[in-house]
């Protein structure tokens, strides 16, 4: 059996497409994955992003939920200092009691933003401080005991809503192993502490209820075009755009600037945070994963797919779906 693969959708607003066309988008992707065989979709809560539509993770969820069946859907992930635990555990209860069996709640830690943003959103700049104590809270407004006496979350009781802990650095990787947890590594975006980690999660995994062995899922940036040279060109189209989204500060630019960027040693340090990257036709997306997912010995590979429009991304889901063997009609 091939191993289990997922999308992290980041709705993003490409620059020619309005925030609607995005997450009608986010809805379209979610139904080819349900389609196609994919076993969930997840989106990362990011504040203050031009280009990226994710910031309510529970309203999207709520929304792409309803329109589809049985894929499925959570937050990859809910950035816990930013909120109260009471309240995610009441929205994602809410999700759970609506769409019973689809819901996960990946946990990070950072701020999804910078420190202006922090500011605006009232958050404590220590709170990422006290996020263990804020995952074991959260874990027990979800279970049928709450940790608080005298707090339930209501929605949100016994639904015991699944979660993972998601990182990019050892802290998560322990925390994740300390508590029994599932463990998802951003290695989309923050590819340099990956196998430290891995080897961190798993040789100090301690089983919980809701896990009796190690879950690891590696995630991993995806162009799939029909040609080689098509996939290559949707990823310089990606790189631009990151060059306008870390390094442009709000300034327009040609895609001339932003190729010359990224020719910079600030520019190549944007570049490899796609170090993990399969790109190209479905065959050469395949031999990348297969060879990814046994570099990291993944349970689960979450794919990031970087196209630069809702139908590249799209043809990019259908393509790697054939290429792993997902569903019946990803293989007709």
């Amino acid at each position: 059996m091939a191993l289990p693969l997922s999308i992290l959708d980041l709705a993003t607003i490409g620059q020619n497409e309005t925030i609607a066309q995005s997450l009608a988008g986010s809805v379209a992707l979610a139904q080819q994955a349900e389609e196609f065989g994919y076993s969930r979709v997840w989106y990362a809560e990011h504040h203050n992003m031009k280009s990226i539509a994710s910031s309510a993770t529970s309203v999207l969820i709520a929304h792409v939920a309803a329109h589809t069946k049985e894929i499925r859907l959570g937050a990859g992930g809910v950035m816990l200092p930013n909120h109260a635990p009471l309240v995610i555990a009441e929205h994602y209860g809410t999700l759970a009691e609506l769409h019973p069996g689809r819901i996960d709640l990946g946990l990070g830690r950072a701020p999804g933003s910078d420190q202006t943003t922090q500011r605006a959103l009232r958050r404590d700049p220590g709170a990422a401080e006290s996020f263990p104590q804020d995952v074991i809270e959260l874990q027990g407004y979800l279970s049928d005991e709450s940790k608080v006496p005298g707090i339930e979350a209501i929605p949100g009781r016994g639904t015991h809503v699944p979660l993972y802990i998601l990182g990019s650095s050892l802290f998560g990787a322990q925390l994740a192993a300390a508590l029994g947890l599932p463990y998802a590594f951003a290695s989309h975006f923050a590819p340099a502490m990956l196998h430290e980690a891995i080897g961190a999660y798993r040789g100090n995994f301690q089983p919980s209820d809701q896990l009796a062995e190690p879950y690891f899922i590696a995630a991993a940036n995806v162009i799939a075009a029909d040609s080689e040279a098509e996939a290559r060109a949707q990823m310089q189209e990606t790189l631009r755009a990151r060059v306008r989204l870390f390094a442009a500060a709000g300034r327009a630019i040609s895609d001339e600037e932003a190729d010359a960027f990224l020719e910079s040693p600030g520019g190549q340090r944007i570049a490899a945070m796609m170090q993990y990257s399969a790109i190209g036709t479905a065959d050469d997306v395949r031999e990348y994963l297969t060879g990814f997912a046994a570099d990291t010995r993944a349970d689960e590979l979450i794919t990031a797919h970087q196209g630069p429009t809702v139908n590249a991304r799209l043809r990019s889901v259908e393509l790697t779906a054939q290429a792993w063997g997902l569903g019946s009609k990803a293989s007709e």
